[in-house]
């Protein structure tokens, strides 16, 4: 396994931010879960420094794990959103994890 799995899995289990760089931007994420889409990994995660208008509108996005780089698992913890519920986010996607 990789570095970057080893440590965005680790995030899910333990509820801890990451730092990674993903397209060129740094971002903070909290990291709900991890799935399989057609062979790639994927997580689905909050970006925490996205500006939301409202507690209310925070949702996951997903972002390919291959695409993530110099992550760092962060000390600071974080609590799932309300509406979370572990499912892959299709039929065809396969859960591996989840918080």
């Amino acid at each position: 396994m990789d570095e970057t799995r080893l440590k965005v899995m680790e995030a899910i289990a333990r509820r801890r931010r990451v730092t990674a760089q993903y397209n060129g931007t740094r971002m903070t994420l909290a990291p709900h879960q991890m799935f399989e889409r057609h062979g790639a990994l994927f997580i689905s995660a909050l970006n925490l420094d996205k500006a939301w208008r409202s507690d209310d509108e925070r949702r996951l996005g997903h972002f390919k794990l291959d695409g993530l780089g110099a992550a760092q698992v962060e000390e600071e913890e974080f609590e799932p959103l309300p509406s979370f519920e572990a499912a892959a986010p299709r039929d065809d996607d396969v859960l591996l994890m989840a918080v």
